[in-house]
């Protein structure tokens, strides 16, 4: 039997393809590349949206593998039920890491060092200095001490940080020190002088910065967000920049993509960015090595990484 694969990618820019695999090109057009109900390993188009991701589900009747190429997966968690039992779900776990640690640092540095306020001065031809804060002696904490959160602190390093916090779901020690239960928030969140969101989008993470999270947070403290727009609740977070209390650094929001005259846009002390986290040149040799090894894994009939769901489990 001959498994059919849907790929964003043409096959050309794929080294290392086991053959005898029957390979199509699909990335998110009107017109699907054959009949779903063929398609065995189906690879999600990036940054399409959800309602492209799902388009095919119901139809994925043969379908063993359904592969992300986003570390999130929420914008696939809709389809799953019209998928058959046994389907294994895999994330794109490493793909982006390199990429959004990067945006994150960026993000800490730019909005530390105004440096929104010194491109908009040059816009209009002024000359203005002053006194900004430095990343030097700051508390990070990490909310949501994953491998991209790994990677944020990897960056983090050279910085002279008076200190680094970890939170993930549970607790367990890591190389450079222990990771906090999310328990451990009302804790530490006092003590950060920013505070990065890097959790994937959960019911347990939904709204999770909210009112009382962000009055938590100590007076000046910036909140960089580059998990998903929901994992922070913007009318409190709104409530905290328009008092002048806290700023903000974000890559995602709620709703996204942010609406014309959406009160985000002109909130004192805000930064942000179009979910541009992932999309880099950066992505594209690491979400590829990463297909070929899955579809390898796949033919060998080996384990294959980054299994996050296995639907009827």
């Amino acid at each position: 039997m001959t498994y059919e694969v849907w790929l964003p990618f043409r096959t050309d820019d794929l080294e290392g393809l086991p053959e005898g695999l029957n390979y199509r090109f699909w990335d998110g057009d009107q017109d699907f590349p054959g009949d779903p109900g063929e398609c065995a390993f189906y690879v999600v188009p990036y940054m399409k949206g959800g309602d492209v991701a799902v388009r095919p589900m119901a139809d994925l009747r043969s379908v063993r593998v359904v592969q992300t190429l986003s570390a999130g997966i929420d914008h696939v968690e809709p389809g799953l039920g019209l998928l058959p039992d046994g389907v294994q779900l895999c994330n794109a776990r490493g793909v982006h890491d390199a990429s959004t640690a990067e945006l994150v640092l960026t993000l800490i540095l730019s909005s530390l060092r105004g440096i929104p306020d010194f491109v908009r001065a040059q816009d209009r031809g002024e000359w203005g200095g002053g006194f900004r804060p430095a990343l030097a002696d700051k508390s990070v904490l990490i909310v949501g001490y994953g491998a991209v959160g790994a990677a944020v602190e990897d960056r983090l390093a050279p910085f002279e940080l008076a200190r680094v916090a970890r939170v993930a779901r549970s607790a367990r020690d890591t190389s450079r020190g222990p990771v906090h239960p999310v328990t451990a928030l009302p804790e530490l969140l006092p003590e950060a002088d920013v505070v990065v969101l890097i959790t994937p989008l959960t019911e347990q993470t939904r709204g999770l910065a909210g009112a009382e999270f962000l009055g938590r947070m100590k007076d000046g403290a910036l909140l960089v967000n580059a998990a998903r727009g929901a994992v922070v609740d913007t009318k409190a977070l709104l409530g905290e920049l328009e008092s002048g209390r806290l700023r903000a650094a974000l890559d995602v929001t709620d709703p996204e993509p942010l609406p014309p005259g959406h009160p985000l846009w002109h909130a004192p002390g805000v930064l942000i960015s179009p979910h541009v986290g992932g999309p880099t040149s950066a992505f594209f040799p690491r979400a590829k090595r990463l297909l070929v090894d899955q579809l390898n894994r796949f033919v060998n009939r080996e384990p294959l990484r980054n299994v996050v769901i296995t639907t009827g489990a």
